[in-house]
């Protein structure tokens, strides 16, 4: 560790013993009876020029609904079903971005990544304003103090694996998908955790838009100052910035670009997660494919060994 990393100071975080758990909390709160949590924040994260918008939304759940770094709650939006009515709203899943400490270090908080959903109309060429998506635009516009109900923790599959504080964490988003990340990165630059000191590499890859639409660019800024052999951070700006066949650069191309490295990173062992939308996955899987091909091997039994290996941890929506 150099003398550079050493000084740079970490936040305290309590209650300690949050850390004493050998099994994630799972599902505390369930649909049927949900807890009533109040909102403290809502920022908005992204720049003018971001098309849509995206927030930062922190929940005070009092200390009640513990969770872990990868988990996700469930929010109820307020109102009825309009396929069922009389019956509340179906509960949405949002993958939290905060470590089980939260923004505020105690333990009390959660804060979720929004993107407010809207609905283009290709009849009349934008955006229909009578459908617009009805949890995320309700957590959009939520005030502090606000009342929320939400479910769970629930989710195993994105829980990062520490029985290796040196293992190399590769992290793939898209958009909002950057949130359980954003929990892993705090865990391991910004939190003094007695029982988790990192001394891996996590390497991000965050695509999105442009510029204006990074998410927590300036944590994942500071950390590649502070920790620079422990953290790389590689951004795909689809409108900014051409691939090497002079194509929009999406994460798949950055991948591609490192992808001797990754797959060298994976024969010896690194995990590799990936979250975000659906649709970011057949790229993804087809620049595997070719690039395990162009090294003479075959991508679905190198699939098979990661998933096998619990190397590999989707979560897509």
């Amino acid at each position: 560790m150099s003398v550079q990393q050493a000084s740079v100071p970490k936040v305290t975080v309590s209650p300690l013993d949050l850390e004493d758990a050998n099994e994630p909390p799972l599902n505390i709160y369930k649909p049927k009876e949900p807890y009533t949590a109040t909102i403290v924040s809502v920022e908005r994260l992204v720049g003018p020029k971001a098309p849509g918008e995206t927030c930062h939304i922190v929940i005070d759940h009092g200390g009640n609904v513990p969770y872990w770094e990868g988990q996700s709650y469930g929010v109820i939006p307020p109102g009825e079903n309009p396929k069922k009515p009389g019956s509340p709203h179906n509960v949405r899943l949002y993958s939290i971005a905060s470590t089980r400490y939260g923004d505020n270090f105690d333990g009390k908080t959660a804060s979720l990544c929004v993107r407010r959903a809207v609905y283009y109309d290709s009849e009349i060429g934008k955006e229909d304003p009578s459908k617009q998506g009805v949890c995320s635009n309700f957590l959009c516009n939520s005030k502090p103090g606000d009342k929320i109900k939400i479910t769970g923790p629930s989710g195993k599959i994105m829980l990062l694996p520490e029985d290796d504080p040196n293992a190399t964490h590769i992290m793939i988003a898209t958009g909002t998908g950057v949130a359980p990340f954003r929990g892993y990165l705090r865990r391991m630059f910004m939190e003094l955790v007695p029982k988790f000191k990192f001394g891996g590499l996590a390497w991000l890859f965050l695509g999105v838009a442009n510029t204006d639409s990074l998410l927590y660019d300036d944590e994942f800024t500071k950390y590649l100052k502070d920790y620079p052999d422990n953290f790389r951070y590689d951004k795909a700006l689809s409108r900014e910035q051409k691939n090497r066949s002079g194509g929009k650069m999406y994460v798949q191309d950055k991948i591609e670009e490192y992808s001797d490295e990754i797959f060298k990173l994976l024969d010896n062992g690194a995990h590799i997660y990936f979250c975000g939308l659906k649709g970011m996955m057949p790229g993804i899987q087809d620049t595997l494919k070719k690039v395990a091909e162009q090294r003479g091997e075959n991508w679905e039994e190198k699939l098979s060994q990661l998933k096998k290996n619990k190397q590999w941890h989707v979560e897509v929506y």
